[in-house]
């Protein structure tokens, strides 16, 4: 009985030592086996890398960029962020902001990017554009060569369809009053506007009475091609040009350099920056040119004649009919709009780059909205387009 119990015990021991060593021997093997696979994994994707990043392997998957932490590979500081034109033009600076932003001008002339010039359009008005439909004929198939911004009251909401050339062309605005100097700060506010945009080289001001009496391509090559800006500044004697001086503004504007002009322009982008960034001669004119002195009629006109007087033309591109009398020029309506209406406009002199030319006027006011649909008849006849 012995030797059997002996023999019991001995199995049960052997039984116990081997029910304790299994249970060693799993971990082990488990640890290997995961061993074995984060060794291949790293292989893979160190082979992945590689291929990716010297032999140009696309992902097989897409990335998602986040929309708040930009992508460590996009170049921020790239001239895109220069050249690119607002997407949006309802910012919210405010003009002391907009007018600081829009003064910045490279020093070096040469543009490292392919730059097509354009013209911008700027439209001061108080609503609605009643001339839109002709203008929208005029700019047809001409898109990258220009740009528009309307300057309407704060009030005005417009409802241009997105086909529209005008769609969400508006500019931040604030009121302006007839012949004060909130009329300069909303010309300034265009042209700042249209600052923003580098491939505007050329600003117009237009209202929302003004058409077009050429086509783009006549209108586009004038521009481009002159060697002047147009704006009208000339002396004028009597009660309404060297009447309206106040002798408070010398010595920095003395009689002889009060200079009288239509408000309607066309500046290039070295006379805009000017414009814009001008902190000299605004308070004088803002303290000492109110009606009778109607300021946008003497205030770029004198700064410029005195700054610089060579880059002027010294006369307007817009057609106004004086003739009539009174405080405001004619308006045109339905009955005026005849082919002999624009042969007396057409039957101009003046000077182009130093030399005669019978093409004087680009643009023509003010037209009452009776003469939309007459001018829209005879718009492929006699304006071209």
């Amino acid at each position: 009985m012995q030797p059997r119990l002996m023999a019991l015990e001995e199995g049960k021991d052997l039984a116990t030592t081997v029910r304790t060593y299994q249970p060693r021997a799993l971990p082990l093997r488990v640890l290997q086996f995961f061993l074995v696979f984060l060794v291949l994994g790293l292989g893979v994707s160190v082979c992945s890398m590689y291929m990716i990043r010297f032999f140009k392997v696309p992902n097989a998957a897409p990335v998602v960029q986040s929309t708040i932490v930009p992508s460590c590979f996009v170049e921020l500081d790239s001239t895109q962020s220069w050249i690119r034109p607002p997407a949006n033009l309802l910012h919210i600076m405010n003009d002391t902001e907009l007018l600081w932003r829009a003064s910045f001008v490279p020093q070096i002339k040469s543009y490292p990017f392919n730059r097509v010039p354009k013209i911008a359009f700027m439209y001061l008005t108080k609503g609605p554009l009643p001339m839109a439909p002709l203008w929208e004929r005029f700019f047809k198939g001409h898109k990258g060569l220009y740009s528009i911004y309307v300057h309407a009251m704060p009030s005005y909401d417009a409802n241009y369809p997105p086909s529209s050339v005008f769609y969400r062309r508006q500019i931040p605005s604030q009121v302006t009053e007839w012949g004060r100097m909130t009329m300069c700060d909303a010309e300034r506010r265009l042209l700042a506007n249209a600052l923003l945009d580098i491939s505007n080289e050329w600003f117009i001001l237009l209202s929302e009475a003004c058409i077009p009496l050429h086509n783009f391509s006549i209108v586009y090559s004038y521009i481009s091609r002159s060697k002047h800006s147009f704006m009208g500044s000339f002396d004028e004697l009597g009660p309404y040009g060297r009447g309206r001086y106040n002798e408070k503004m010398a010595p920095l504007v003395n009689l002889t350099n009060w200079r009288k002009g239509p408000q309607w322009f066309e500046v290039n982008r070295e006379l805009a920056v000017k414009i814009i960034a001008d902190i000299t001669y605004y308070p004088k004119f803002k303290d000492f040119c109110r009606p009778a002195c109607y300021v946008d009629e003497h205030y770029f006109q004198t700064m410029l004649s005195i700054e610089t007087p060579h880059l002027l033309a010294n006369r307007s591109l817009t057609y106004v009919d004086w003739s009539r009398g009174g405080a405001h020029p004619a308006t045109f309506g339905k009955v005026d709009i005849k082919e002999e209406f624009f042969k007396k406009i057409f039957n101009s002199n003046c000077l182009y780059n130093n030399q005669p030319s019978s093409l004087c006027y680009l643009f023509a006011r003010k037209f009452a909205p009776s003469a939309l649909e007459p001018l829209l008849e005879l718009s492929a006849k006699i304006l071209g387009f």
